[in-house]
This record gives C-alpha cells, sequence and structure tokens, in this order.
C-alpha cells in the first residue's frame, strides 16, 4: 500500500471506513408530485442538537410539500398509501416498554375494537342512501355521555330549525349506546334524521396523510403529549370527515342562525388585522367543503407532518392559519375566506359580553345594535365553551335573543339553560 500514490491510498482508506458504516434512507412512493416549495417543519435556525432532540417526537422527518394532483379521487383510489419522501433526522426517544403502555393507554382511550369492522361506513352510508339529505352536517363527541349539556343539545336543535331537511351525523364513542339513543330520541320522534355513530379511525383515515399517523400513534411511537388527546383526535377527525364526505362540520358550541346551503368550500377568520384588514387568524370550527377538497388534503397532510400534542391550538385553529397562509393565490384550490361576522362575530375574549342583559339604557341600546348586526351578518355563532360554559343567561341578553331563536324544543330548554 505505501506503494502506491498517496491519492490512491486515501482513497483505499475513505472506502474501508465507509464499508463500516451504514446510510439509510426511507422512501414511501406515491402519487404526488414535489412542489418546489418546502414545508418548513423546524426552526430555521437550529442553534445545536438539543433542540432537534426536542422536537423528534413530534416531527420525526423532514418532509418537502407537495402539491395535490388535478383529479385528487381517481389517484388515491389507486394507490393504498399516502405518499411522501422521509429522511430520519434523530433517533426515536420511546423505548419499548414505555411505547408498549402509552400503546396500550392510547388504545384504551380511542375505545378500539369494541365495534365490528365496517360498522362505522355501513351505518353511514346506510344512514345517507335512506335519508335523502339536502345537506350533510357532521359533529364530534369524543367525551362522556355525562358532559353532554343542554348547551351542545341547543347547537343541535340549532342546525334542524334552519335545515330542517339535513342529515346530521355525530361520531361519538358515548352517544352511539342505549343512553346517547335516548338523549337523542326526541329529535327522530319530531322527523329529523340523524345518527351517533362509534368511529372507526381506520376507515375514516385511510388513503390519507392521517392513516401513517395514526398507525404510529396505536403502536405508542407519537407522543400524544399534555393536550387532550380526544381534542387533537376532534381536530383531525373533522377534516378527514369531510374529506370522505363533503358537507358542514361545526362545533358543538356553535349556534346555526340561518341556512348556509349557498355556503361552499368556506373558511372563516376568527380575527382581522386592524392596521392591513386582513385576516389574523382564522379557525376551525365550521368548516364547509366539498368532498376530496384539496385544501382538505393540504390540512391533514400538515397535521401528519407537523403534530405537537403539548401546544393548545397547534393542531388545531393554528394549523389552518398556517396552510391557507401558505397556499393563499395557489390554482386549483378554490376556497373562500369569510369575515369574522360569518361564524365568529364576538372574540373569546368578549363573548361573555353577549351573556348579559341590559344594564342601563346606553347598555340596552348597544346590545339590540349588536344583536341586530349578528342576525344580519352572521350564519352562526361560536359561544366559546371554554370562557362562557358557565357564564349564566341573563333576560333580555343578546344570547337569550338566540336562544328563542334556534331553539326547537323551546319551553324545556329555556329553563335548563
Amino acid at each position: 500500500m505505501f506503494l502506491l500514490p498517496t491519492s490512491l491510498f486515501a482513497l483505499s482508506l475513505l472506502l474501508l471506513a465507509c464499508n463500516g458504516f451504514s446510510f439509510f434512507y426511507i422512501y414511501l412512493p406515491g402519487y404526488l408530485k414535489s412542489s418546489p416549495e418546502p414545508i418548513k417543519l423546524l426552526p430555521e435556525n437550529l442553534s445545536s442538537d438539543k433542540t432537534v432532540a426536542k422536537l423528534v417526537s413530534s416531527v420525526m422527518y423532514a418532509v418537502k410539500e407537495e402539491n395535490p394532483p388535478g383529479v385528487l379521487k381517481t389517484h388515491l383510489s389507486l394507490v393504498k398509501k399516502p405518499n411522501f419522501s422521509m429522511v430520519p433526522i434523530g433517533k426515536a426517544s420511546v423505548f419499548k416498554p414505555k411505547q408498549a403502555r402509552l400503546s396500550r393507554q392510547i388504545l384504551r382511550t380511542l375505545g378500539l375494537g369494541t365495534k365490528p369492522k365496517g360498522f362505522f361506513s355501513s351505518k353511514v352510508k346506510t344512514f345517507f342512501r335512506n335519508s335523502k339529505c339536502k345537506s350533510r352536517f357532521f359533529m364530534t363527541w369524543i367525551s362522556p355521555i355525562e358532559s353532554l349539556s343542554d348547551r351542545e343539545l341547543l347547537a343541535i336543535e340549532s342546525v334542524f330549525k334552519s335545515h330542517p331537511k339535513a342529515c346530521l351525523v355525530i361520531v361519538s364513542n358515548s352517544l352511539d349506546s342505549k343512553k346517547g339513543s335516548v338523549v337523542l330520541k326526541p329529535f327522530s320522534d319530531m322527523g329529523f334524521k340523524l345518527i351517533a355513530v362509534h368511529p372507526d379511525f381506520d376507515y375514516i383515515f385511510k388513503n390519507t396523510y392521517a392513516e401513517t399517523w395514526f398507525n404510529r400513534l396505536k403502536k405508542g411511537n407519537i407522543n400524544p403529549g399534555e393536550v387532550s388527546l380526544g381534542q387533537n383526535l376532534s381536530n383531525l377527525l373533522r377534516l378527514a370527515l369531510l374529506y370522505k364526505y363533503g358537507g358542514v362540520y361545526l362545533d358543538t358550541d356553535v349556534l346555526v342562525l340561518k341556512s348556509i346551503n349557498r355556503l361552499r368550500n368556506v373558511i372563516s377568520a376568527q380575527s382581522i388585522n386592524p392596521e392591513t384588514k386582513n385576516w389574523s387568524r382564522l379557525n376551525n370550527a365550521v368548516l364547509i367543503f366539498d368532498q376530496k377538497h384539496p385544501l382538505l388534503f393540504k390540512f391533514i397532510q400538515e397535521f401528519a407532518l407537523t403534530f405537537d400534542g403539548n401546544r393548545w391550538g397547534h393542531n388545531g385553529p393554528y394549523l389552518v392559519s398556517r396552510v391557507v397562509e401558505r397556499v393563499t393565490g395557489r390554482p386549483g384550490l378554490n376556497f373562500t375566506v369569510l369575515p369574522p361576522s360569518a361564524f365568529y362575530p364576538v372574540d373569546w375574549t368578549r363573548i361573555r359580553s353577549l351573556f348579559q342583559g341590559p344594564q342601563n339604557e346606553t347598555h340596552s341600546n348597544w346590545l339590540k345594535l349588536k344583536l341586530g348586526q349578528i342576525q344580519r351578518q352572521s350564519y352562526a355563532i361560536h359561544l366559546w365553551n371554554r370562557q362562557s360554559k358557565q357564564v349564566k343567561v341573563q333576560e333580555g341578553s343578546i344570547i337569550h335573543h338566540i336562544i328563542s331563536d334556534c331553539c326547537i324544543f323551546c319551553n324545556s330548554l329555556k329553563s335548563k339553560f
């Protein structure tokens, strides 16, 4: 070897060294063409490896953003798995025993295996086929049935008050039960079309980015974080339901004030920048989209690739805001951002003011003006339950008038509410 030229000797050493290491990458082939614009999943300036380690539990791969194809349905029917190119950026920090415990905990929380395979798809398909729905509404309730209050029931009433020929699917473990049937029976007795059905996450998430994310969650490879897993699953579930079926999604603390049948492919701003007059944040409490809409695809993709279970709102309102800001102006998406007055006429910081009755003549005049404004401009109103659930409805308040306008079982409801 010493007789070889110096450069050849160096090359030999390099080849020997490389033989002792293994370099790898994972590539899942798929149906999307890479866009020249990358998703920014990680901070632009990482100061140390420690920063990367903190991100590993929620973001395992650096992924290039991809544009959904023009005819998304055709491609989805041909490919069973979602596609994305993934390059490892660190080692998982979850050890197998902890992983197994986490997996069992998640499976218990999800209530998986309590219904036969195909139950969800069959029940929903039969419901839509037999009901001849003029419009489709979806709600989710991933909480015990005991937590269901008159507010949530009023939200259901408001749907049918404005859309008597609509169909409502409530995706819920607890409401798809004997107790749940009793709770919802008054609506069925009135001839309204609604069902509660236990979610089949595997079926709902199939052929989307959510499928891979959910499989990793079930195996304990994703840390659900400190934020309620039910809340984050609801964020994903609403997107996947609309992607699969199309229609209207409503949070259970949203009261519908008038028909929204004419709205199509819309999301609403929650707040406006007073200087630029552009929206500063969107919200996902009300979503209206066609089946297989490409923006929903983008939302689901963002959820799966940037999930963080420790940051409230990151997988919900902040998610839709990030994506819309990034894709605005791109051709082929065809959606509209409505002003806050459409669904969020009052911000969460001021929602309590709508529960107050008139204090004096000046306040009474303001209440009348605000009520009139909401009735003219708003399709629905978000009650922001986290801030208002314990607030009593005072007589003569704006909410008091709204209850009268959107209730069906009004006499019993007013006293309870």
